[in-house]
């Protein structure tokens, strides 16, 4: 699958991003990584905030190739995160971790299953790998979103 399949079946959109867009976007994963890291607010508190960062940066890599998912349909979660190998060069292994923080969060979310500290440290390592695999990717290709 391509970026640009994708795009012809309605998974994604065209998207010119701004410089400040993503810079927002940076910051604000920044800030949800900060929060999970406060050990004073619950286990699902700090995962979410954490997989949110998640989200935030696979959104940057995304637009940073002038695509965004569509949220018209459920799945966009998923589209993002399947393709991180396509915008920012992330191994095979490395979106199939990410992918199954996605369903930890799903299940969590909606059927109220406990998360585990191990997930939540798991989730956030993955958190900060990505941001400084985005923040490298972004200087090498795209260094005037930065």
């Amino acid at each position: 699958m391509t970026l640009q399949n994708l795009l012809k079946i309605g998974r994604l959109k065209p998207h010119a991003p701004t410089a400040e867009e993503i810079r927002r976007l940076l910051a604000a994963a920044e800030r949800n990584l900060a929060d999970a890291r406060a050990e004073i607010i619950s286990d699902e508190t700090r995962f979410d905030a954490a997989y949110k960062a998640i989200m935030q940066l696979a959104l940057v890599a995304m637009m940073a190739t002038g695509y965004r998912p569509s949220t018209n349909e459920p799945g966009h979660h998923q589209t993002m995160i399947q393709s991180l190998p396509l915008t920012l060069g992330l191994p095979n292994t490395t979106w199939v971790v990410l992918d199954a923080l996605r369903r930890k969060r799903n299940v969590s979310d909606y059927q109220g299953d406990p998360i585990e500290s191990e997930a939540v440290s798991e989730c956030i390592a993955q958190a900060t790998a990505l941001l400084a695999t985005t923040r490298r990717w972004l200087a090498e290709n795209h260094p005037d979103y930065l």
